[in-house]
């Protein structure tokens, strides 16, 4: 058994309900690195610090790196130059900097942690140095309502360059976590703390399930020496390795030659079709081969029981797009605006796969806008698409848009729901290169779209986003 599967145990085996706190550390702990480093590399990109503060914060980390100052002259600093600055204004800043960088940093087994203690109903809190708009976009995406970090002052709705209470740091964040524990009307004794840092052994004592995740050598030392758990995370995969970009070049070079092929099947046999269902058949498996990526079904009947349908997917890489077409592989298109109809970029493999082009600027005549790709269906063609809309940098759900319900609706055909569970951890969704492993898929059974209304639809969606939710909670079998 792994350190991590004893974890799990350890985990089921704690009582249950919401007397058990879970803590977590933020910076090493949940993410791969540190939210201070990520703020301030972007800062310096913009411009936006001073050489004198550059200066004080060289030093003020060379203290704490190396003598084990503590972190308050850091924060310390790092608030002051915020001072003047309003909180909507560092609530966008952080926002976009957790979609840009942060995200790709979580571990991708710390929510597997998170999902367990939520399975057995415990509380969890974030607990971190951080100030919260490094912290809450983390949270968020994880599901931790509670936050205990460094606050800064503020006043009328912008910061004084002051913090409101100690950083908190060491001795401070134990107290914090005391306080909250007494406010939950919890018992410390069973409580879990994960942390990777030699600096909360403070916070680690105070529980009685310290958990040394991810740590440091100083820690790490301690954690053998109290026989503490000491976990160490897999890394999240996020930067380009020569061996992965060549990889990806030549995947990427084999599903052009694919596509080249099964154009000139098409227009050889004049059946457009036979080609694309060349390419889907073949074309993916090849380049996820290539890359290293094996894609594990757990489902699979469900993608061949009720054709043609709308296959519905949560998107969250670019890879999502070769995990399908191994997945669903012949008699399927796409949806795609109008106006990508004349992107050069797009036009070669929309013709080839013949998509279907959406003109969304036409929302009082919704319907008809539809009916290009209620025509494939109806001609037994399955269309994919991603209800989302675009994009997630992690692996929580965004809002459901309604033109997949619509066009399931209007073509009487079911709705199929394709869960993606890790294609992020493979290629994260702004990475150029891909990296090896398994890619895990599980295709839910078909949702019949019969007698459904347009005025229930909101109900609907909601039920189906439900299921991907669930799905991606309960994780890969």
């Amino acid at each position: 058994m792994t350190g991590l599967e004893r974890l799990h145990s350890a985990i089921e085996a704690a009582p249950p309900g919401p007397g058990t706190i879970a803590a977590f550390d933020l910076d090493g702990t949940l993410i791969s690195g540190y939210s201070a480093s990520v703020v301030y590399r972007d800062r310096l990109r913009r411009l936006d610090i001073s050489v004198g503060e550059l200066l004080r914060t060289t030093g003020a980390a060379i203290d704490t790196q190396f003598r084990g100052a503590d972190v308050g002259a850091l924060m310390d600093i790092g608030v002051r130059a915020l001072g003047g600055r309003t909180v909507e204004e560092l609530n966008d800043w952080g926002r976009r900097l957790f979609k840009q960088e942060i995200a790709a940093m979580i571990y991708p087994e710390a929510r597997g942690l998170l999902a367990a203690h939520r399975r057995a109903g415990h509380t969890i809190v974030m607990a971190t140095s951080a100030t919260p708009f490094q912290a809450k976009y983390v949270a968020e995406d994880l599901d931790i309502e509670d936050v205990l970090c460094t606050e800064p002052e503020v006043v009328d709705g912008m910061l004084t360059g002051e913090l409101s209470s100690p950083a908190l740091w060491g001795p401070a964040k134990a107290d914090a976590l005391a306080g909250y524990a007494e406010k939950m009307g919890a018992d410390l004794k069973n409580a879990f703390a994960y942390s990777n840092g030699v600096e909360d052994v403070f916070m680690l004592e105070a529980v009685g399930r310290p958990v040394a995740l991810n740590p440091d050598r100083g820690l790490a030392k301690i954690a053998l020496r109290n026989h503490w758990p000491s976990v160490s995370l897999r890394k999240p995969q996020r930067g380009a390795t020569p061996i992965s970009t060549i990889r990806t070049a030549t995947a990427m070079g084999a599903l052009a030659a694919t596509a080249a092929l099964g154009a000139s099947a098409g227009i050889v046999t004049g059946n457009r079709q036979l080609g694309a269902n060349l390419v889907g058949t073949y074309g993916p498996d090849i380049s996820l081969s290539l890359l290293g990526i094996d894609v594990e079904i757990d489902g699979e009947h469900n993608v061949w029981d009720h054709r043609p349908a709308v296959f519905m997917f949560n998107h969250q890489s670019s890879l999502d797009m070769l995990v399908l077409g191994t997945v669903i592989k012949r008699d399927v298109t796409g949806v795609a605006k109008k106006e990508a109809a004349s992107d050069p970029r797009f036009m070669p493999v929309g013709a080839l796969l013949d998509v279907a082009y959406i003109d969304r600027t036409d929302t009082t005549k919704a319907k008809a806008a539809l009916q290009p790709a209620v025509d494939k269906l109806k001609n037994g063609v399955s269309i994919v698409i991603a209800p989302e809309g675009t994009r997630s940098p992690t692996p929580r759900l965004g809002p459901f848009k309604k033109g997949g319900f619509h066009l399931a609706i209007q073509a009487g055909v079911p709705i199929v729901p394709v869960v993606i569970h890790n294609a992020g951890e493979r290629m994260w969704r702004n990475s150029l290169v891909a990296h090896p492993g398994p890619v895990y898929v599980s295709v839910l059974d078909p949702i019949s779209t019969e007698g459904w209304e347009t005025k229930d639809l909101d109900a609907h969606v909601e039920k189906v986003r439900a299921q991907f939710e669930a799905a991606l909670l309960a994780g890969h079998r």
